[in-house]
């Protein structure tokens, strides 16, 4: 999340989740090469893990005690709140991911996946680090490295006949992805960003481009 400088999450520890976050890179780059199914295949079970653990780390005062000895500091504070029973990015980012590839065809996924790692992370060290002027609840400096991150990212993912309109639509998105990041609604960004933009991207094709088919590129790939 970008956002004007807060004092009880460390910069470094910010720097840290960002770097983890950013291995979230190959879910989008190992899914161009492989199927639904198979991606679904990988991404459930571990997706299933992860969520227990999480719940576990809330619900049962040992596992939370042992997890928070040596991952609370990756923590954000919303997430160490006991009271508040929130499950941490991982999991969330995961969920993603399923609900994605379940929902969105293949080049829509890996846009909106990949503008999640990237946009996402380029908004919270900018934000964080040079944030001033606010912008929703967020800063402006943050959201805009939000969406110009976003655009290299819509220049590199695959297309379905690389048009010129189709970089323009995925430019749209990446606005809508940078507004719903700002706003930091009550879902988390990780699931927010994705399905944002994912839904978005698909409307603007059906309108757009009704043409092209954009599951097209699932049979080749």
């Amino acid at each position: 999340m970008s956002g004007l400088p807060n004092v009880e999450d460390n910069y470094l520890a910010e720097v840290a989740r960002k770097g983890i976050h950013l291995l979230s890179l190959s879910i989008p780059i190992v899914y161009f090469f492989i199927s639904r199914s198979t991606a679904l295949t990988i991404l459930v079970p571990l997706t299933l893990v992860f969520f227990v653990t999480d719940l576990a780390r809330l619900y049962h005062p040992a596992v939370r005690t042992l997890y928070g000895k040596y991952f609370d500091w990756l923590l954000r504070t919303h997430e160490r709140n006991e009271q508040a029973k929130r499950l941490n990015g991982a999991t969330y980012v995961l969920l993603s991911a399923c609900l994605c590839v379940l929902l969105f065809p293949k080049l829509i996924v890996i846009t909106a996946f990949s503008l999640l790692i990237i946009s996402d992370t380029s908004a919270a060290l900018i934000g964080r680090k040079f944030g001033k002027r606010p912008f929703l609840r967020k800063s402006l400096e943050g959201t805009t490295a939000f969406f110009l991150s976003g655009l290299i990212v819509v220049a590199f993912t695959p297309k379905v006949e690389y048009l010129p309109l189709e970089y323009i639509l995925g430019g749209v998105a990446t606005l809508i992805g940078a507004a719903v990041e700002a706003m930091s609604i009550a879902i988390d960004d990780n699931l927010s960003i994705p399905l944002s933009v994912g839904v978005v991207l698909w409307v603007l094709y059906g309108i757009f481009l009704p043409g092209l088919n954009v599951y097209a590129f699932d049979v080749i790939h």
